[in-house]
């Protein structure tokens, strides 16, 4: 049942309707709008906006002239705008829309307030689960992308040594860490960075690239996606890796599976040749890495780089792989590493190549040191100066150089001679 207040403002309405009738002239338009609330019963209670135009807009021929009296409504000889007032105040009332007369739009009804959107529960539930804190956000981003990186590295050594390479060899391994370099970086890069590496982000901070402050969290953050990774690893070839070992879980030795997580020397290698195998496989991959993100020197679309780093890995470990598996990663080795300690693999994990656990956490980040240098020092710095840095640049010259050597610069700064060293 319609409320007296309701029916009070749907009279009140077409009250209004009424009076601008006479004000009304050919050709013109004006379009009211009221919000009327309903009730039926006890278990409804929306809100209608409805808007309409001009209930009298009809023909020429029914409407005054100008210059002429307009006369009330009610008493007009024709019947046209009461008729139409009627049906406007019937469809108000019943929400009906069967307005057959042209000159009357169907009315819309709007169930949402202005403003509002229909959201799911689950795009509810989702916007409340949002982090605010933008470092967390990074960190997560690290973790999950070093988690897609270790998961389909080291699940393909698993699967090439648990079949004793019947399903899979040597190149398989190379294809695994390179792919799942590729897709970690595409699954975090827009978020953090996609830096999966901590020589990767000590060597950023060290260009002043990344905070400082934000090091330690990263370096967490990637060491607990490795170990998540390898705990994943090692619960979906569980059984593979008892039958293979013979129900052992050992470190070295011809059926060892300690090697499926982390790195360990061959039995020729040093822990001093394992240091320079590592230093130079990181630092050749420092070297690409600053080549392929330094806008001056490629022109390659951005989405294309994640394709092109895991290259980088291919090609790495085709060519450095032998002597101890290229590791390159402090966190992809240290990581799993310290799952396997935990997992029942024991104290042998480190004790393991002359306690070689630490250089897979050391040599990296000297090797990721020593790369960055030697682009910086020998690419980066000798790019042609930017349009954008000219007048610094020509400042620079005029406080610190005679007249004799500004002779390529010429008056004002304003650029260049074709003669300028700075060309």
């Amino acid at each position: 049942m319609i409320t007296n207040q309701t029916e009070g403002l749907i009279r009140a309405n077409s009250n209004q309707v009424r009076s601008q009738t006479n004000q009304t002239r050919p050709g013109s338009v004006k379009t009211t709008s009221c919000a009327v609330k309903c009730s039926r019963g006890s278990d409804i209670n929306m809100y209608q906006k409805i808007k309409h135009s001009s209930l009298l807009h009809s023909n020429t021929s029914t409407l005054p002239q100008p210059g002429h009296k307009v006369h009330d409504v009610d008493n007009c000889s024709s019947m046209k705008g009461q008729t139409l007032l009627h049906k406007a105040d019937s469809a108000v009332l019943w929400g009906s829309e069967d307005l057959t007369d042209d000159s009357v739009p169907p009315l819309k009804v709007q169930l949402w307030p202005d403003g509002e959107e229909k959201t799911t529960g689950m795009e509810r539930l989702l916007k409340k689960c949002q982090i605010r804190n933008k470092l967390f956000r990074e960190c997560l981003a690290e973790c999950l992308g070093v988690y897609i990186l270790i998961l389909f590295g080291c699940g393909s050594v698993a699967q090439v040594t648990t079949t004793e390479e019947k399903k899979g060899q040597y190149l398989s391994i190379n294809l695994g860490f390179a792919l799942g370099v590729t897709f970690g970086i595409f699954v975090s890069r827009g978020v953090s960075g996609a830096h999966l590496n901590p020589a990767v982000s000590l060597s950023l901070c060290v260009l002043g690239r990344h905070p400082w402050m934000k090091l330690p969290f990263y370096i967490f953050f990637q060491l607990l996606g490795a170990f998540l990774a390898a705990a994943t690893v090692a619960l979906q070839y569980h059984d593979a890796i008892r039958a293979y070992g013979g129900g052992q879980l050992t470190v070295t030795g011809p059926t060892a599976t300690a090697g499926i997580f982390s790195t360990y020397p061959s039995d020729y290698l040093s822990v001093w040749g394992g240091v320079v195998d590592q230093v130079i496989g990181t630092a050749a991959l420092l070297l690409c890495v600053l080549a392929l993100g330094d806008q001056r020197n490629t022109s390659l679309p951005d989405s294309f780089q994640p394709v092109l780093v895991g290259a980088v890995v291919l090609v790495i470990g085709i060519s450095m792989g032998s002597n101890s598996g290229y590791a390159l990663n402090p966190a992809r080795d240290f990581g799993p590493r310290l799952f396997t300690y935990i997992a029942g693999w024991g104290d042998d994990v480190f004790r393991a190549g002359d306690g070689w656990w630490w250089v897979p956490i050391v040599a990296p980040c000297v090797g990721a040191l020593l790369g960055t240098l030697i682009y910086q020092l020998m690419i980066e710095v000798h790019h042609p100066i930017h349009q954008s840095e000219l007048p610094s640049s020509c400042q620079e010259a005029t406080e610190s150089k005679t007249g004799v050597e500004l002779e390529g610069v010429e008056p004002g700064c304003e650029k260049p001679t074709k003669n300028s060293n700075l060309a």
